[in-house]
C-alpha cells in the first residue's frame, strides 16, 4: 500500500505522552503536565452554562462571535494601547496551537523560510513543514538563556518569509525585552519579513515585569500576527479557545486556512471568555501573583534538594539542572528515574530542541495546587534522602 503523510507517519509519540503514560502507570506526582489543577474561575464558567442554555446553539461566524472579537479588541486596548478593529483584526480559533497553524498556512508557501527559536512549542516544526516551510533554527541555551544574535542575525535571509517569537517563552519562562525585541523587529524591516507571536503566556509575567506585544513596536503593526489564549489566561485549558490579531492582509489569509481547520469554536465559550476578558485588573494581577508564589514554592523546595534552579520570568514552567546528583544519564533518563523511582513526573528539556540539545536540565510545571507541589517535594526529599 502507498505510504501516508510521511511528515506525521515519520513523528514518534512525543514524551510529553511517554512521560504522562509513566506517570500513570507508576502513580507520580505529574508535574510534567502544563495545565492547571484547578477549574478556573467560577463566574466565567457560570456563564459558559448560562449561554449553553440561552444562546444558539447552531454555528457561530467563522471569524468569532462578536461579543469575543470586540472584547478581544478592547483588551488590547487596555493592556497595551493597541487600536483593533474587531470586524477585520480579530479572528477566534479552536485553540492556541490551531491558531498558530492558521498563522503558519496562511503565511508560508513552499520553499519560504521561516526563523525559530530553540527550545520550542512542539507543533511549530511540524506544522510550518507541513505548509512547505523551511526551518531555519537559532537556538537559546540554559542557563542564561541569551538571545545569540549574530547567529539570529545569520538566519535570516532573503527567504525569510517569518519569524517565531514566544513570549513569555515555553519552556525557557524567558520574558523577551524591549530591546530583544526590537533586535528582531530591525531584523524583519531589513528582509520584510513578518512575526507570528505566540503570547499565550501574556499575563504570566513575574516579579514586576511586563510583557511586550512585538505588535506595539513601530514598524510591527502590520508585520505581525499576534496569539493568545483563553486557556492560559482564565486556566481552563479544556476549552481551547484562542484568538489572533493582525493587519487585515495578513489575517485574511490565515481565516481561509482557519475555515478548512476548524471553521469555528463552541459559542457558548466564546461568549464566556468575552465575559472574562472584561473582568477587572484584580483578577489579572492575582493570576500572576498567585502563580509567582507557586514559582517560588516549588523553586525553593528544588533548590534545597540540591536542584540547580533557573530563573523563571514567566508561564508556568520552571527549569532545573540535575548534574548535581552525579546522574549517569541524560534528561529524559532522568525524568524517567524520577517517574519511577522517585514517583515525580517531569518533562526533559532537550524534547523542546531539534537534535542534540542541552541533556542536563529538566522541566517542572507549577500551575498545580500547593497540595500538589509539596506531595512533589516532599517525595524528592525523601527518596533522595534531603530535608526541606
Amino acid at each position: 500500500m502507498k505510504p501516508a503523510n510521511t511528515l506525521f507517519s515519520g513523528l514518534g509519540t512525543t514524551v510529553f505522552t511517554v512521560m504522562s503514560q509513566l506517570a500513570v502507570e507508576h502513580k507520580s506526582v505529574n508535574l510534567g503536565q502544563g495545565f492547571p489543577d484547578g477549574n478556573g474561575p467560577d463566574d466565567v464558567r457560570e456563564m459558559a452554562a448560562r449561554f449553553l442554555k440561552d444562546q444558539p446553539n447552531q454555528y457561530p461566524p467563522m471569524m468569532g462571535v462578536p461579543d469575543l472579537r470586540q472584547a478581544v479588541a478592547a483588551h488590547a486596548q487596555r493592556f497595551y494601547g493597541l487600536d483593533v478593529n474587531w470586524q477585520t483584526e480579530v479572528m477566534v480559533t479552536s485553540g492556541a496551537t490551531e491558531a498558530l497553524a492558521a498563522c503558519f498556512f496562511g503565511l508560508v508557501d513552499p520553499g519560504d523560510e521561516v526563523v525559530l527559536i530553540e527550545p520550542l512549542y512542539d507543533s511549530y516544526l511540524p506544522i510550518v513543514r507541513l505548509a512547505g516551510g523551511i526551518p531555519k533554527l537559532v537556538r537559546m541555551t540554559p542557563p542564561k538563556w541569551e538571545l545569540p544574535r549574530e547567529e539570529l542575525a545569520a538566519a535570516f535571509t532573503s527567504k525569510t518569509k517569518a519569524v517565531v517569537i514566544n513570549s513569555p517563552m515555553n519552556p525557557s519562562g524567558k520574558v523577551f525585552t524591549r530591546d530583544e525585541l526590537q533586535f528582531i523587529a530591525d531584523l524583519m524591516i531589513d528582509h520584510d519579513a513578518y512575526a507570528v507571536c505566540d503570547e499565550v503566556y501574556e499575563h504570566l509575567a513575574f516579579d514586576g515585569r511586563k510583557h511586550i506585544p512585538l505588535m506595539t513596536l513601530p514598524g510591527m503593526r502590520e508585520r505581525c500576527l499576534r496569539v493568545g489564549s483563553a486557556g492560559k489566561t482564565f486556566s481552563l485549558t479544556g476549552w481551547k479557545v484562542g484568538y489572533v490579531t493582525g493587519a487585515p492582509a495578513i489575517l485574511q489569509p490565515a481565516a481561509k486556512a482557519h475555515q478548512f481547520l476548524t471553521f469555528t469554536t463552541p459559542p457558548n465559550l466564546q461568549r464566556a471568555v468575552a465575559y472574562g476578558l472584561g473582568k477587572d485588573q484584580g483578577y489579572f494581577s492575582t493570576l500572576a501573583e498567585g502563580l509567582e508564589k507557586k514559582r517560588d514554592l516549588l523553586a525553593n523546595g528544588l533548590r534545597k534538594l540540591g536542584f540547580g534552579v533557573l530563573e523563571t520570568e514567566g508561564t508556568y514552567f520552571i527549569s532545573a539542572d540535575f548534574k548535581a546528583f552525579g546522574f549517569k544519564g541524560n534528561d529524559v533518563d532522568f525524568c524517567r528515574y524520577l517517574t519511577t523511582e522517585a514517583g515525580v513526573t517531569a518533562i526533559p528539556v532537550s524534547a523542546f530542541y531539534e537534535g542534540n540539545g542541552p541533556d542536563t536540565f529538566i522541566r517542572f510545571a507549577f500551575c498545580k495546587d500547593d497540595a500538589t507541589i509539596n506531595e512533589a517535594l516532599s517525595r524528592l526529599a525523601k527518596y533522595f534522602g534531603k530535608p526541606l
